[in-house]
């Protein structure tokens, strides 16, 4: 198994922000980056901004033109697991869906190297769960990245059942290594920062739906009066409500207390395709016209 020093070669699965993100960090750190998605589209898409983004931070002086350039060639682009296979750490970013996440593992564990460190970005999903799936689970562990993963400066780590010492050291030296600040999570549902920020989420959808008060007024309030960079609404916004809906279910299951039940006008604006900022449309409005579904009082 790979040291973190000897970690040249991360395959990142999955192209959207997350993945694209990850591989930026990834190449930037000197490491030979295997971006893979099946949509031609998002990887074209992810290189394109992988590439724009490097160019800002050489264009600011924070890192020269040749390393900039540098990074963007060690970023390849695939399309079939396969091409992991000589990968010493693959990070998935898919879909945060349990069954489809598992059977990626399953994938994984039969393509990669015996030595390779096997990670999942997932926000919420049982490690030892997705670790199960393969026949490797002292190398499967929780490397959450955060959005946008080249600013955010945090990773959390979430160690499973059975992940062992040395992966939890080879990644969490990795992590540093990006240049992140580093958290450790057991394996609880929503591990840390989920478990903590959802519920105040979910509450804000609340005092939206009951009539509390208006959606600025919510989030002006939290801004301005416990000094956090933007509010609750808009931050579900950023991170996708389908996301939060989909997180606070895993809390709710997991740790089987109804102060985690979603709100049901949380429900309802992702059952009406109002997912956020990367819809153009969620409790905010992002240059798409204003939906017809609108906060309705259960009182």
């Amino acid at each position: 198994m790979a040291t973190a020093s000897e970690i040249a070669a991360v395959g990142v699965i999955g192209a959207g922000q997350m993945g694209s993100g990850i591989a930026q960090l990834a190449a930037a750190a000197g490491c030979a980056v295997l971006l893979l998605d099946a949509d031609p589209a998002a990887l074209s898409r992810a290189v394109a901004s992988i590439s724009a983004s490097l160019r800002r931070l050489a264009a600011k002086g924070q890192l020269s033109q040749a390393a900039c350039e540098d990074s963007i060639k060690r970023i390849r682009c695939v399309s079939t697991v396969q091409d992991l296979r000589d990968a010493d750490l693959v990070i998935e970013a898919i879909v945060e869906n349990e069954d489809v996440k598992k059977k990626l593992f399953v994938e994984l564990d039969k393509i990669t190297k015996s030595s390779a460190i096997l990670a999942s970005n997932t926000s919420s999903i049982s490690i030892t769960r997705l670790a199960s799936a393969t026949k490797r689970p002292s190398q499967v562990i929780g490397m959450r990245f955060f959005n946008p993963p080249p600013i955010m400066k945090l990773i959390e780590i979430i160690r499973g059942a059975d992940t062992s010492d040395e992966v939890f050291a080879a990644v969490k030296s990795f992590s540093e290594r990006l240049g992140k600040s580093v958290i450790c999570s057991q394996d609880y549902p929503g591990f840390i920062v989920n478990r903590i920020l959802m519920p105040m989420i979910n509450e804000a959808f609340w005092a939206l739906y009951t009539g509390v008060a208006t959606k600025e007024d919510i989030d002006t309030g939290m801004k301005l009066g416990t000094n956090h960079p933007m509010g609750p609404l808009q931050l579900a916004d950023f991170i996708g409500l389908d996301v939060c809906l989909s997180v606070l279910r895993v809390l709710h299951s997991g740790l089987g207390d109804n102060k985690y039940s979603p709100c049901p006008l949380l429900v309802q604006y992702v059952d009406a395709g109002r997912l956020g900022k990367k819809r153009g449309l969620g409790v905010y409005s992002y240059g798409q016209k204003s939906s017809s579904v609108k906060p309705k009082s259960s009182l």
